[in-house]
């Protein structure tokens, strides 16, 4: 389960209406209202304040979260189930930041096992989105039980293009043979690949049994399934219609694996 990635202005009324609203349930006023949301507003929030670093100023947020997918594992094991929970924390750069957010996450942890006195697994890992991240992924597996690559993001970090934007130049770069693909649809394996084949050799480097994967649009084409299959990645996630496109291409992957054997 991926804890909260949007930007911090996505959670936030932009209405007059729904600012008022706000106001009238807390009891504030309208103007105070309407001055926090300027102040937390950015100019570029897919650069800004998400994620982790959400989290961290705001560590209530992940506490919130953190309890509430524990107290659904908690009943699912009180019910005679097993549990397999995974926790994942967005858009780490910093060792010291998936640090923090994992001592919160292991309190929040303890005090539902011994509030229900009922115990169950689980794990906290990080999405590698950045390419700092990619780089110092030996030292983020010290903590990280598992990698999930969000390659939506570590594409638009790595190329330094936005992903809602693209579509106002790509249509020259394929005209000029610049790019064949567009990098936001099949994995750019020269460039954003590497990053991907580095973060996955020192992860596990330091964890050899780290679990990695991939979560992002690259999940459902078979292309990119092919080359993450090849540097060592052994699920993908994508969104639920390309969910038959992406079995069958990691079929293909791994029967093609066979066959070289």
């Amino acid at each position: 389960i991926r804890l909260l990635a949007p930007p911090a202005g996505e959670f936030l009324p932009h209405e007059s209406s729904a600012k008022l609203a706000l106001a009238e349930k807390f009891g504030m006023s309208f103007d105070y209202i309407s001055h926090r949301v300027n102040e937390l507003n950015e100019v570029n929030p897919m650069l800004g304040h998400r994620g982790v670093r959400l989290s961290i100023s705001y560590p209530e947020i992940a506490e919130m979260q953190a309890r509430a997918i524990f107290e659904a594992a908690a009943q699912v094991v009180a019910e005679g189930d097993a549990v397999d929970v995974e926790v994942m924390v967005p858009f780490v750069g910093f060792k010291s930041e998936l640090d923090d957010q994992v001592a919160l996450i292991h309190q929040v942890a303890a005090e539902v096992m011994a509030y229900r006195k009922i115990n169950f697994d689980y794990k906290v890992g990080t999405m590698i989105e950045l390419p700092r991240a990619a780089l110092t992924a030996d030292e983020i597996a010290e903590t990280a039980e598992f990698f999930s690559f969000g390659t939506n993001d570590l594409t638009q970090t790595a190329l330094g293009m936005s992903r809602d934007d693209v579509g106002s130049f790509f249509r020259k770069y394929t005209e000029k043979d610049i790019l064949s693909r567009n990098p936001f649809s099949t994995i750019d394996q020269v460039g954003v690949g590497q990053l991907v084949k580095i973060a996955v050799d020192r992860g596990k480097s330091t964890r050899p049994d780290i679990k990695l994967g991939i979560c992002g649009e690259h999940g459902g084409d078979p292309a990119s399934i092919a080359f993450f299959h090849a540097v060592g990645l052994q699920y993908v996630s994508c969104s639920p219609p390309r969910v038959p496109v992406a079995r069958l291409a990691a079929a293909q992957a791994a029967l093609a694996d066979e066959d070289d054997d």
